[in-house]
């Protein structure tokens, strides 16, 4: 698994390069201190997992998400920041980031995390995933819901996104469903567009939002 790594404090990124370089399966292609170079970065070193610092000068790591997905789509983004405010949490998984995790998480965390988002997975630490819970449960509570709309979504898609909520990962979804993990990743191309968002995390909060599982 090939893994980029933008972080602008040098310690912090010298020390989870070297963690990460010296866990197996992991392949530590760079670390950068800003995105100034970053869709020349992607083109040249195609990344499976890209983590993302939100803090950076120049270009911050928010914004730099939909850059990465643009250019890669299939590139994870998992933020690894000291943010845990409701505004930056949910401006990130709007933006496409796949995870979210703060800075005290422990390293052997981190490198679990990495792999998680890498077969499907949308790790968060724990009070960001308790967050993420508690806005949609507030919003069904004081929002009005407006007529469903579909997204003409087919049968077989909706049990993929239903998959998707549930946590299964790619694997799964597909044992489940008795097809093969390439014939879910069309299907999951084709629901990220129907239901115009762009990362696994997107479409789970989107769903939920509106009631489609």
């Amino acid at each position: 698994m090939k893994i980029t790594y933008y972080e602008d404090n040098r310690d912090l990124r010298e020390g989870i390069t070297f963690l990460l370089q010296a866990t197996p399966g992991l392949e530590m292609l760079g670390a950068f201190g800003d995105c100034s170079h970053l869709s020349q970065e992607l083109q040249t070193l195609r990344p499976d997992v890209v983590l993302m610092d939100i803090d950076l000068p120049g270009l911050s790591g928010i914004d730099a998400v939909p850059i990465v997905k643009a250019a890669s789509p299939d590139t994870q983004v998992l933020m690894l920041t000291v943010f845990d405010n409701d505004e930056k949490i949910f401006q990130a998984i709007r933006n496409g980031a796949s995870g979210y995790l703060l800075k005290h998480t422990p390293p052997s965390e981190i490198v679990s995390a990495i792999f998680d988002i890498h077969r499907g997975g949308s790790p968060m630490t724990a009070n960001i995933a308790r967050r993420v819970l508690q806005f949609f449960q507030s919003q069904q509570k004081v929002v009005p819901q407006p007529e469903r709309e579909d997204y003409r979504l087919s049968a077989r898609e909706l049990d993929i996104v239903k998959g998707l909520v549930n946590g299964y990962s790619y694997k799964l979804i597909a044992d489940d469903l008795h097809i093969s993990i390439d014939t879910v990743r069309s299907h999951i191309r084709h629901i990220y567009d129907k239901l115009q968002v762009n990362s696994k995390t997107e479409a789970i909060l989107k769903a939920m939002r509106e009631g489609l599982v």
